[in-house]
């Protein structure tokens, strides 16, 4: 008996356009129409501040402290206004993008697609300064989610490389959801039972396949395989995606699976920034190829940017925008576009490209060799001047001035909730993933958990017991030696979190309020870090309590136990949000050397909270390194190991060892300093998460 799967494979096939005109007349027969999108940009302008100081191009070590002091200045609004200046970066813009018809974004590099796609699909930095309005469907922005409607897709391919392409697709059909699809598709099987229309069975599969996570007919494994077979990926869709480290599918079936996790939620309209970087000339063609096929068949909205397109590949767009030094050029039927330029006396020769003839015609240096008017000298035709030229008369301007009907069927195509579903789903969606890489990539934590082992066998024979005494206050100072040797041991193994974090960051910020909100990444992190913390703490624990010769009561092991674990997740915690604070991956390191060091030095043992400055009695305070030493050495000296008295001395030689270094005496400050790790690794992973949340990228430093 032939699978679900396999029978698709025969559906499908390589003819995708077909297979989705079957899915459309299904849509067609009932007189369902499927929601789209129009967009339009209305007096649309971006502007930025520069500094007017600027370093030289090769950076120095006085030149990258000075901008690092200049952006802290400017982020706290103390910078005078002199030392700034603006820089346009789009000028006035007017554009009218239309449903169902694949439109080009053309221009040289710099000339501001980038930017006017992300505000186009609401991605703009927000330290920008933007005039004018975007709409969709005569909606504001502020009506609806523009996160989930739109989709930016940039130049780069960033994903988990540890992660099948059918994980890929699979993780984000869990997190975006369906939107209004849902209804779409209950209101098409209502009017078919209606009007007693009975759809074939593989094209009933294929429409609710083009809508993963709609679990009401077909499984979601025949889903995510009819999206494969779609999108073209099925023959690599049990292969890793693979990075730089790791070998995995191609750069064309990368940009596949980019597209992908769009096509498979809920956006309408796409927003592709020079998808064929990297990809040669026929692996481009028939991505695009298929998405010209998504837009024509299934009303999507799309502009998709390309540096210098072939000329095949020009031909499978409908509309052009035409872009240079920030000004619209042209905007309209691709057939026009060159007439507009013979109007102003510009012409194409015969064999030459359209695309380049386009870029060329306004380039200062390449302009002359199009002019064609004998009886009129040539002089440098600005960019200026084509955009003045191509306003006037234009129609553009008076069909903004007619807004488009808002109603009901319009604000459907719509998102207008946050996540695609509830935060159980996302958690549990992030969780299965987390655990998976954790799976996959075990190689840092088992060289941890090595290198502890090692390391603790070191610890064991170096302080064994039969050379460890109980006779004095020296010999105390050496267990108290020992002791913070454990803290510092248990911080330094946690730093491989720093490089962990932030190599996770970049794919973080690019499904960051799309996929799921920062609190539930952050969340599974923070409880897959636990089982490992556990594994580690009890290596070292099993290896060097009782071979060194600390108390033997069971009790205080168990104390000294939990106080490390304690103290390993507070460490791991504190060093996520380093990393997650820095976005750096050297100024994570030196920072979080810096931080460790600074505890270390203010935990009472090195230096004694009798000798310590009082301007550094505060640091003393909130270190959480001191609550740990005061609470492992407690929970050590008030030991029955440590009860004797020494001659001339009212007090046990454990308390006399506490006082020597300052630290605290009572039993009740073991229960304070546990408490105080629990509190310190809630805050840090708050903190964490609020910082991820906040700030809107990665940041560099240097």
């Amino acid at each position: 008996m032939v699978s679900t799967n396999e029978h698709l494979v025969g559906v499908t096939g390589d003819d995708h356009e077909r297979f989705l005109l079957r899915i459309k007349n299904r849509f067609d027969r009932v007189g369902l129409e499927l929601p789209t999108i129009e967009v339009r940009a209305e007096g649309l302008a971006v502007e930025a501040e520069a500094y007017t100081w600027r370093s030289p191009a090769a950076p120095t070590v006085f030149t990258s402290m000075g901008n690092t002091l200049l952006a802290l200045a400017n982020a706290m609004h103390v910078l005078p206004i002199t030392w700034k200046t603006k820089y346009t970066i789009l000028h006035e813009t007017n554009a009218i993008i239309k449903p169902c018809r694949m439109t080009l974004l053309l221009g040289s590099a710099g000339s501001g697609k980038s930017t006017l796609l992300k505000a186009l699909s609401g991605k703009l930095d927000r330290r920008l300064q933007v005039s004018g309005r975007v709409t969709y469907n005569g909606h504001g922005m502020e009506q609806f989610v523009p996160e989930r409607t739109a989709a930016y897709i940039s130049q780069e391919d960033l994903h988990a490389g540890e992660m099948t392409v059918r994980e890929t697709l699979a993780f984000s059909a869990r997190c975006l959801g369906t939107g209004d699809r849902q209804d779409l598709l209950n209101e098409l099987t209502r009017r078919e039972k209606e009007a007693n229309v009975t759809p074939e069975h593989d094209i009933d599969m294929g429409v609710f396949g083009l809508f993963p996570c709609i679990n009401i007919r077909v499984p979601l494994t025949a889903n995510i395989f009819l999206s494969l077979q779609i999108l073209g990926l099925h023959i690599c869709a049990d292969t890793l995606v693979g990075n730089d480290m790791a070998r995995g599918i191609s750069g064309g079936q990368r940009k596949r699976v980019t597209i992908g996790e769009i096509l498979i939620g809920p956006a309408r309209a796409l927003f592709m920034d020079d998808i064929s970087t990297g990809l040669d000339s026929s692996t481009a063609f028939q991505i695009v190829n298929f998405l010209r096929q998504m837009v024509h068949i299934l009303g999507e909205t799309a502009v998709i940017s390309l540096l210098q397109p072939s000329h095949e590949m020009y031909d499978l767009f409908d509309d052009i925008i035409f872009l240079s030094e920030g000004h619209i050029v042209y905007q309209g039927p691709k057939e026009k576009a060159v007439d507009f330029f013979e109007s102003l006396g510009f012409i194409c020769p015969h064999r030459k490209a359209i695309a380049d003839f386009l870029l060329e015609v306004t380039s200062r240096k390449d302009q002359q060799q199009y002019w064609s008017r004998e009886d009129e000298p040539y002089r440098y035709f600005t960019v200026e001047r084509f955009s003045e030229a191509f306003h006037t008369g234009q129609t553009i301007t008076k069909v903004l001035e007619v807004p488009l009907e808002r109603n009901l069927s319009s604000l459907s195509a719509l998102e207008t909730s946050k996540y695609g579903v509830r935060k159980r789903k996302l958690v549990k969606a992030i969780f299965s993933r987390e655990f998976r890489l954790l799976r996959r990539n075990p190689s840092v934590y088992i060289v941890n958990c090595v290198n502890l082992t090692v390391l603790s066998f070191v610890a064991m024979t170096v302080f064994w017991h039969n050379n460890m005494r109980h006779d004095s206050v020296d010999d105390g100072g050496i267990y108290l030696g020992v002791l913070f040797f454990f803290m510092a041991e248990t911080m330094f193994s946690n730093m491989c979190d720093l490089g962990g974090t932030i190599m996770k960051l970049p794919l973080f910020f690019t499904q960051r309020d799309v996929f799921y909100p920062a609190w539930a990444y952050t969340f599974p992190t923070w409880i897959l870090k636990i089982p490992i913390t556990l594994i580690q703490v009890t290596i070292w624990v099993t290896m060097t309590y009782y071979p060194i010769g600390f108390d033997r009561n069971i009790g205080r092991l168990a104390k000294h136990y939990f106080l490390l674990l304690a103290l390993s997740q507070m460490s791991s915690s504190l060093f996520r949000l380093v990393a997650g604070v820095t976005r750096n991956m050297f100024a994570a390191k030196i920072f979080g050397t810096f931080t460790m060091l600074l505890l270390l030095l203010l935990s009472g043992f090195v230096v004694s909270s009798k000798n310590l400055n009082k301007f550094w009695m505060l640091g003393y305070w909130i270190s959480p390194l001191m609550y740990a030493q005061n609470a492992i050495s407690t929970n050590e000296f008030t030991a029955h190991s440590w009860s004797k008295v020494l001659p001339g001395s009212s007090e046990s030689l454990g308390a006399s060892v506490l006082e020597s270094r300052g630290l605290f005496l009572e039993t009740k400050w073991y229960w304070v300093g546990l408490g105080a790790l629990v509190g310190y690794t809630f805050l840090f992973n708050c903190l964490y998460t609020v910082a991820l949340a906040c700030f809107k990228c990665m940041l560099c430093f240097v």
